[in-house]
C-alpha cells in the first residue's frame, strides 16, 4: 500500500511539473489582466517563497522529447533546399525527431499565492540536436534547454560549418494551450503529448541570414512535442 502511494505521488508531480515544463503555464488565457492580477504583479516581489505545489529537484535521464515535424515545415525545407540531419544522440525516423532528456529541475507554486514566477526549471537535452544543410552550409541547433518561463521556450547553441555562432540562443516558443492530459504508458512512464512548437523569430532571422532568404518567419508551427519520462 505504502508503495501504491509513492508511486501515485511521484506520478503527480511528474504530471504538474513536466507539463508546466512544456508550455502549459504559457497559455495566455490563463494570464487575462485584471485588478487582482495587476495588484498581486505589483506586489509580487515582496511575497515570501511559499512552499511549491510540485516539485522535480533531479528529473531522470531516460526520457525523450520527440517533435512530430509539421507537414508545412518539412515542405518548406524542401522547397528552401534546406536537408535536415540528426545531431549527436537524436533521432529521425517516420516523421519524427526525438532528443534524449538528460537532466533538468522543476518546481511549480500555486498561482493563486501571486509569488512569480510560478513555475521555475529546466528540462535539458545534452549533447543532441538538429541539424540543416544548403549550398555547403550547415548549421547545427543543439544542447536544448527547456525554459518555462512566460512565454515558454526552449534555447540551444547554434553551431555554423562546426564554429560555435550563438550559444544558449532562443530557438523554438512552446504553445501549451493544446497540451493533452497526462497518460502513463505500460512501463510507467509519464507522456505528455500535445505542445506546438513554432520556430521564434530570432531564429528565423538567424536562419534567413545564414542561408541568403527571407521566407523563414517567427510562428512557423514546427510540430507537435511528445515527452516521455520515467517516473521511478
Amino acid at each position: 500500500m505504502t508503495s501504491t502511494k509513492l508511486s501515485a505521488k511521484k506520478l503527480l508531480v511528474a504530471g504538474v511539473a513536466l507539463s508546466a515544463a512544456l508550455g502549459l503555464g504559457a497559455c495566455s488565457s490563463d494570464d487575462s489582466s485584471t485588478a487582482s492580477d495587476s495588484s498581486s504583479s505589483s506586489s509580487s516581489t515582496q511575497i515570501a517563497r511559499p512552499e511549491p505545489i510540485a516539485s522535480l529537484p533531479a528529473i531522470p535521464a531516460g526520457g525523450t522529447t520527440a517533435v512530430a515535424l509539421d507537414a508545412d515545415f518539412v515542405a518548406a525545407l524542401g522547397t528552401l533546399g534546406l536537408t535536415p540531419a540528426t545531431v549527436g544522440g537524436a533521432t529521425l525516423a517516420d516523421g519524427s525527431i526525438s532528443f534524449p532528456i538528460t537532466g533538468g529541475t522543476v518546481t511549480v507554486f500555486d498561482k493563486a499565492s501571486g509569488y512569480k514566477p510560478y513555475v521555475q526549471g529546466t528540462l535539458l537535452h545534452e549533447g543532441s540536436g538538429l541539424s540543416l544543410t544548403a549550398a555547403g552550409t550547415t548549421v547545427e541547433l543543439t544542447n536544448f534547454t527547456v525554459d518555462p518561463g512566460t512565454p515558454a521556450r526552449l534555447f540551444g547553441d547554434v553551431s555554423v560549418n562546426g564554429e560555435l555562432a550563438v550559444p544558449s540562443a532562443p530557438l523554438f516558443d512552446l504553445n501549451g494551450s493544446t497540451l493533452e492530459p497526462i497518460t502513463v504508458d505500460s512501463s510507467g512512464n509519464a507522456i505528455l503529448q500535445g505542445t506546438t512548437v513554432e520556430l521564434s523569430p530570432e531564429a528565423a532571422e538567424l536562419l534567413n541570414t545564414t542561408f541568403g532568404t527571407d521566407a523563414l518567419a517567427g510562428g512557423l508551427v514546427i510540430g507537435i512535442a511528445t515527452i516521455t519520462v520515467p517516473t521511478s
